[in-house]
């Protein structure tokens, strides 16, 4: 528009241009084949401000709503030009979802306590038999009173055992006998603890489905809720993109780092990167190596999902560097690699309306070691281990040689130390004893240099003694000689 303006212009020699900004007049008045005068000084505020006033007269068909709808779409452009907010900037709304979910965790957590306590003196048993706290409250709202569950069907709720337990159960409950008010309060905070656990799955699906679109790659890495909260740490997703992988690791330790730094210990390895999928197959003494791999991967992807223009939702980067990093975990761990080519999904909980028994891992007793066999087995190992190595064929005989050998050892072995330390006693009092013969000498010599100098103090303490003496005796004399 304005290139048009002085194309028109350009031609006329006795014109003036009046231009609001000084800048932009200083340098149209250099641009070559212009003979214009260009204005810009304060009298150019005036004219701009009386063409304001009198737009809508200037102007024909022009309203003086429009003017004003005009000048509110222009003041809230400038307002956001000079906050640097954006519509499309949708990264604040994973800051605000995550930190929701956070508190409503919490907000579950009180109410489902304060459900099974309250809940809990009519119908005490319920609390070990349904451990889950939605179909807890879901149970309470289906049933109410205790007597009303032998009747009731919670198939849609509880599984077929489950159901027969609790069934069981309130037939031959110690608990309270409770009004019909009470249950009414009872059953209507159970109600809120499910709507807010219905919603909290609402707004757990809007802050996967967000992280997908907007840091996909992110969320191949680390999963979406530990890359919604780094991004919530740092403040925005650009933020988190200029950060090298050092801070990523450690971000969300910082006051365990500044406490490190302080008393001089050693920095932590990790920070609320610690809770990704990957760091958390590997065992302790991996985990450092890992938390440091999976930061520098994951500060390349942040990059590319906040700074390319045309964002791949499929997040192919990430995918592939999350295949890189499990075969380095399984290549650390002793286990086989992944083949080339799979596809690494994030786990994601199934959505089931009905609450099912997850079973729970069961404690393996040949595990266990007395610790005074724990040499003998780890020693049998090792054995073990050299002929699996060599390929060698051993006769039983030769093994009970071995056993035989070892059981010896383990004989011996409380002599040898028995021997060891009355040995290492005796070398200390030896070396002991030559210390103090080597310092006798030097003693005596201390000892003598002091007595010389107490022998000199007190000679010179007397010196003086007589001489201030004398002095005394001699003011004296002079005194009575002069009376």
């Amino acid at each position: 528009m304005l290139q048009s303006l002085l194309d028109e212009v350009k031609d006329e020699k006795k014109a003036s241009l009046i231009v609001a900004d000084s800048k932009l007049g200083s340098a149209i008045a250099k641009l070559p084949g212009l003979k214009l005068e260009i204005v810009s000084d304060s009298s150019t505020d005036d004219v701009y401000r009386a063409i304001r006033e009198h737009l809508s007269s200037l102007i024909p068909g022009l309203t003086p709503e429009d003017v004003t709808t005009m000048s509110l779409g222009l003041s809230h452009s400038l307002s956001r030009h000079k906050l640097k907010f954006s519509a499309d900037k949708v990264d604040t709304m994973i800051v605000q979802a995550i930190a929701l979910l956070d508190e409503l965790d919490k907000e579950l957590n009180n109410y489902a306590m304060r459900v099974k306590e309250w809940y809990g003196w009519h119908f005490p048993e319920m609390s070990k038999i349904i451990n889950d706290n939605q179909a807890y409250a879901r149970v309470i709202r289906a049933v109410g009173m205790r007597q009303n569950i032998a009747k009731s069907d919670l198939s849609e709720i509880l599984p077929e055992e489950i159901e027969a337990a609790l069934k069981a159960a309130a037939e031959i409950s110690m608990g309270t006998e409770i009004t019909e008010d009470d249950i009414s309060n009872i059953s209507d905070l159970a109600t809120q603890v499910i709507d807010l656990t219905e919603y909290r799955a609402q707004l757990a699906q809007y802050l996967s489905a967000r992280m997908a679109a907007i840091a996909p790659n992110l969320t191949q890495l680390v999963g979406e809720l530990v890359g919604a909260r780094l991004i919530a740490h740092a403040g925005s997703l650009i933020n988190l993109a200029k950060s090298p992988a050092s801070t990523i690791q450690i971000l969300g330790a910082e006051k365990a780092l500044f406490r490190a730094l302080k008393t001089k210990h050693d920095t932590p390895k990790y920070g609320l990167i610690y809770h990704a999928s990957l760091i958390g197959q590997a065992t302790g003494r991996n985990k450092g190596k890992i938390a440091r791999m999976l930061a520098t991967k994951t500060a390349l992807g942040m990059r590319i999902d906040a700074l390319t223009e045309e964002k791949d939702a499929s997040g192919e980067f990430g995918n592939a560097q999350r295949f890189k990093l499990e075969n380095k975990v399984r290549a650390l761990e002793g286990k086989p690699l992944l083949p080339k080519g799979t596809h690494i999904e994030l786990s994601k909980p199934a959505q089931t309306n009905k609450w099912e028994i997850k079973e729970a891992k069961k404690y393996n007793a040949a595990a266990d070691a007395v610790m005074e066999d724990a040499p003998a087995a780890a020693d049998k190992e090792a054995v073990e281990s050299v002929k699996r190595s060599k390929d060698v064929v051993v006769h039983p005989d030769s093994e009970m040689d071995v056993d035989e050998s070892e059981e010896e050892s383990e004989e011996e072995k409380p002599k040898k130390e028995k021997k060891e330390k009355k040995e290492k006693k005796d070398k200390k009092r030896k070396v002991e004893e030559v210390e103090e013969e080597e310092e006798k000498p030097a003693k005596k010599e201390k000892k003598e240099k002091k007595e010389k100098k107490d022998k000199k103090d007190k000679s010179e303490k007397k010196e003086k003694k007589d001489k201030s003496e004398k002095k005394e005796k001699k003011e004296k004399k002079s005194k009575k000689e002069k009376s």
